[in-house]
């Protein structure tokens, strides 16, 4: 199995002998592999992978490694985005009307290296491309390399709150670039990084795309989302007790569409974030959610708008089916609500993470719980409890979800 933790002087070592390892066999390599630190972000480990397969393309254990180390250090969700040809285009059109030829301009995060090389197509002078996960800032540079960029893209493995103006960039940057929120904006620490980026490494008034973003709520129905977290029962047992572990559900673009998400009323704004100017301020509200159609609310659901550039914005909203998930809350119980009801729920976020708790739901009545070929029912009488808060996980869930502060 790959180690976690790295020792200094264990990476001085690799650097002493790495010449030696190619005298190695493939058994040997795999060896060493499995137990290379991986402070260096896993590039040592990867190196003597490949050089493994080099010497026995089809060996087993290296091949598993290899996928061990590529799903622990390149997330998942990189796929998907850059196969999102909304975004794609949305983001070549607010790069292409923000950035004038001689701009020095700053990509946060740069990931496959696609925005840097639109800011590059867009005239800039030259771009710092800043990727702070090792791997993928080497993939990067090999696909710069492969569409003729380098010379106007510098590629650099590092956070950006590292860098240093006259070091690692020559002057500070006329125009920021990023995309580094997760489907509730805050996740990848994006406020903080920009902070820092607008503050420390761009020139005054400098330009940013993406501009602002604003989350927004809205009360859906879903029984099938419903069933999916909080099955009633299962072969005639009453589940409700295990209920409380499903608060808040990540919803996946394809469960989106097996669960048919159906909107019971508009979005209202929850915050707005200006990214020209961000800050690190939290924020709460609350606020009513309406219904302007009859149904059964079983579930709030959050999106964001992010605008990147006057006119040009993206979303994860309901008509939208771009890479980006939903997270969803779940409601205590399955409310019935007709045209004009409201439900009011409190938001809160710490510029890190968002919670959400729902307010004023009745409860509903316990399944008929079946046993043994008799038929009983649990009690109807309402039993008083608290208005819970539920809050995003710190370890955001997989490696298709979690992505990291820049």
């Amino acid at each position: 199995m790959l180690e976690e933790q790295p020792f200094a002087a264990d990476l001085d070592l690799i650097a002493e002998f790495e010449p030696r390892f190619e005298m190695l066999d493939a058994n040997s390599l795999v060896a060493l592999a499995e137990n290379a630190p991986l402070g260096d972000g896993g590039v040592h480990a990867a190196n003597l992978l490949a050089q493994a397969l080099e010497k026995d393309p089809h060996h087993h254990a290296a091949h598993l490694l290899k996928e061990q180390l590529h799903q622990m250090f390149v997330p998942r969700w990189h796929f998907p985005m850059l196969a999102d040809t909304v975004r794609n285009q949305a983001y070549a059109k607010a790069i292409a009307a923000k950035v004038q030829p001689g701009d020095i301009v700053l990509d946060i995060g740069c990931g496959a290296g696609l925005t840097a090389m639109l800011a590059a197509r867009a005239g800039a002078k030259h771009v710092y491309a800043i990727e702070g996960q090792p791997l993928i800032a080497a993939a990067a540079k090999q696909v710069i390399a492969d569409n003729g960029l380098s010379d106007k893209i510098t590629v650099l493995s590092k956070w950006s709150h590292e860098l240093v103006i006259g070091e690692d960039l020559p002057e500070r940057a006329d125009v920021v670039v990023s995309e580094i929120v997760d489907s509730n904006l805050l996740g990848e620490g994006a406020l903080a990084t920009l902070t820092h980026a607008m503050e420390h490494l761009a020139k005054p008034n400098a330009r940013a795309v993406p501009e602002s973003g604003t989350l927004k709520a809205q009360l859906v129905e879903s029984a099938a989302l419903r069933n999916q977290y909080r099955p009633l029962e299962a072969e005639g047992f009453d589940l409700s007790a295990f209920h409380k572990f499903a608060n808040v559900a990540q919803v996946t673009p394809n469960d989106s569409a097996a669960c048919g998400l159906r909107p019971l009323g508009p979005t209202s704004d929850l915050f707005h974030f200006d990214f020209t100017r961000p800050d690190m301020s939290h924020g709460k509200t609350t606020l009513p959610l309406f219904c302007t159609t009859m149904g059964t609310a079983h579930a709030v659901v959050v999106s964001f708008d992010m605008v990147l550039a006057p006119g040009i914005s993206v979303s994860n909203d309901l008509n939208t089916d771009g890479h980006w998930g939903r997270f969803s809350y779940l409601l205590d119980q399955s409310t019935p609500v007709s045209v004009g009801a409201q439900i009011t729920i409190t938001a809160q976020h710490d510029a890190t993470k968002l919670s959400v708790s729902i307010h004023d739901t009745a409860p509903a009545e316990r399944p008929i719980i079946w046993q043994r070929g008799v038929q009983s029912r649990s009690s109807f009488a309402p039993v008083p409890e608290a208005t819970p808060s539920w809050f995003v996980p710190d370890t955001q869930e997989t490696p298709s979800s979690k992505r990291p502060m820049h």
